[in-house]
């Protein structure tokens, strides 16, 4: 399976969310690649706590590899890696979770049929060989969308693949920019869907893929012992105001695969939410529950039809 995760801004959550993501579906025993094609700003390995991937690799990342500098990709087994004591413990029944970073220095580029072609290589080998694979996009309209959306297009992916293993999540703040922003990159001209149907998909089709993720959404019922009454009623009005603004915007809870609650660790320092956090109480338990939540919906086929 296929996971896009895609965001018209950054700071959005997309690639923390993603790595958390990729974390709890090894932890639920699936063998898992995380792909950084944030070519711009590769930061996967400073999320997995990877001390010399802060900003991708020095040589042998997806961007090279992309543009036929390497014949192969680097791989790292974040578990092996990480710095992080309690990230390198693999539980019982946990699936392997592999990073293939970035490039430092990286950056987006004019996309070519050869480039397209092998996308379409990495995406099947990795398929092959991980139950799941998550791709970090750039921010915005970039070449790696697009790129991505043409390596998966029914016009060059194998009938027999199906397009019933792929997702395409799209990521967002619970603010008005950020829904009106969001909106903007999936419907407008020039945006996914519009990218998709000249890619060669059909419209209806490619909108079966697409889920949208709300990051940072803060609880109303938690504001009701810690400010005033009329502070409680504007938070209350504001969510209100956000959730038929969603809904005008075609981002309603029919596209909705889930939220992930404001969480002060994900805001500060941007890392992997392990259940030892919530333990020491450096987490809330709701964090933990969002994820798991989110990847068991992406991979269950009958769940993710059923939104």
């Amino acid at each position: 399976m296929l996971i896009f995760s895609s965001s018209d801004k950054g700071g959005t959550g997309r690639s923390v969310t993603s790595c958390n993501l990729a974390y709890r579906l090894s932890l639920l025993g699936r063998d898992v690649a995380y792909l950084d094609f944030d070519f711009g700003s590769p930061t996967a390995g400073a999320i997995f706590e990877l001390p010399k991937l802060e900003r991708g690799t020095e040589e042998g990342g997806l961007h090279s590899y992309i543009k036929g500098d390497t014949t192969e990709p680097l791989r790292v087994d974040v578990r092996k890696a990480t710095e992080r004591q309690q990230l390198q413990e693999r539980l019982s029944g946990s699936g392997k979770l592999t990073l293939f970073p970035g490039d430092v220095g990286g950056a987006e580029f004019h996309i070519t049929e050869d480039y397209i072609k092998t996308a379409v290589r990495l995406f099947q080998a990795v398929e092959r060989e991980f139950d799941v694979c998550i791709v970090d996009l750039s921010a915005g309209r970039s070449a790696a969308l697009d790129m991505s959306l043409n390596a998966i297009s029914p016009r060059l992916r194998k009938k027999g693949g199906g397009q019933n293993q792929i997702r395409w999540l799209l990521f967002h703040r619970w603010t008005t920019q950020h829904v009106i922003a969001a909106a903007g990159l999936l419907f407008e001209p020039n945006g996914i869907l519009e990218c998709a149907v000249k890619a060669g998909f059909q419209r209806a089709e490619f909108m079966r893929l697409v889920r949208t993720v709300r990051t940072a959404v803060p609880n109303p019922a938690e504001f009701v012992e810690k400010t005033t009454p009329e502070h409680t009623r504007w938070v209350i009005r504001s969510n209100d105001h956000l959730q038929t603004l969603a809904k005008s915007r075609g981002l309603g809870q029919d596209l909705l695969a889930g939220t992930t609650p404001l969480e002060p660790m994900l805001l500060w320092r941007e890392q992997v939410v392990m259940d030892h956090d919530v333990t020491r109480q450096l987490a809330k338990v709701e964090t933990t529950k969002a994820f798991d939540k989110l990847a068991t919906r992406v991979v269950e086929d009958h769940v993710w039809e059923g939104f």
